[in-house]
């Protein structure tokens, strides 16, 4: 090979190896802020690159779920079976705006449900709110021996499980159509609407354990801001939050020795 031809192999390598830089040095953390309907409203913090160039971190942030205990949101662990999504909806400074996205149970709480001898019936529905949110809900239940019961097993009919599986939608329908989106989820949370389905199916065929065992949101309409600020309005009481009974106060009549 001519001399000096290839003069790139005597000149050193350009590029050469990229300084280790920490990652964590790019990112900045967001806080968290649930809806004014759960007892805790910061419920953590959430991590991402720093704007740069026309990659916005706001924009990144923005459809980001996020799944929670009821019990942490709530302060209360007997509902520690409960898993609440939620999602970015909007990025306000440092804070993340969050809205309603789900409801499950734990899959421990599910196991323990399941056992030998009995029947589940399973049941769901699509529903649409009055604001506009199509939401799926799934209901499930156990069947239980009668009161005296002598026969090992409390398998139902395939006939008394249809008329439960419709008692079930009826009622599921009729709750998520009624209301807002907010109304279902203070219902959800607080009210037991399990125990009302196993009232109403326990003339067919005594139920137990039922639960409203997951909850989809399907379909979300337009982005709207001030429907968005009204779930964050810290003037609200927490779903679940019933308050404590005042006593009346005892006052006489004035000069007259508090006597009629």
């Amino acid at each position: 090979m001519a001399i000096g031809k290839n003069k790139r192999l005597t000149k050193s390598k350009k590029g050469g190896r990229k300084k280790a830089v920490d990652p964590f040095l790019k990112k900045e953390w967001y806080k968290l802020i649930a809806p004014s309907i759960f007892a805790v409203k910061d419920c953590g913090k959430t991590l991402i690159t720093k704007t740069q160039g026309t990659k916005i971190a706001s924009e990144g942030l923005k459809g980001r779920v996020f799944e929670m205990s009821l019990a942490d949101l709530n302060k209360n662990e007997a509902l520690s079976y409960r898993k609440i999504k939620l999602c970015i909806e909007d990025v306000q400074g440092f804070n993340c705006l969050l809205n309603f996205h789900g409801m499950d149970m734990t899959r421990d709480k599910l196991c323990s449900l399941i056992r030998k001898k009995q029947s589940i019936i399973e049941g769901s529905v699509d529903c649409r709110t009055t604001d506009g949110y199509i939401v799926r809900m799934f209901c499930i239940a156990f069947t239980k021996p009668q009161a005296n019961q002598i026969k090992n097993t409390c398998y139902a009919k395939s006939a008394q499980s249809r008329a439960i599986r419709a008692k079930m939608t009826a009622r599921m329908s009729e709750l998520g159509s009624k209301g807002d989106l907010k109304s279902l989820v203070k219902e959800l949370i607080s009210a037991p609407i399990g125990e009302q389905i196993a009232r109403e199916a326990s003339g067919i065929f005594p139920v137990k354990d039922c639960y409203i065992r997951k909850v989809k949101v399907l379909k979300k309409p337009k982005f709207d801001v001030t429907a968005l600020m009204e779930w964050h309005n810290a003037d609200e009481t927490p779903a679940g939050d019933v308050g404590k009974a005042v006593e009346p106060e005892d006052k006489g009549l004035a000069g007259a020795g508090g006597r009629l």
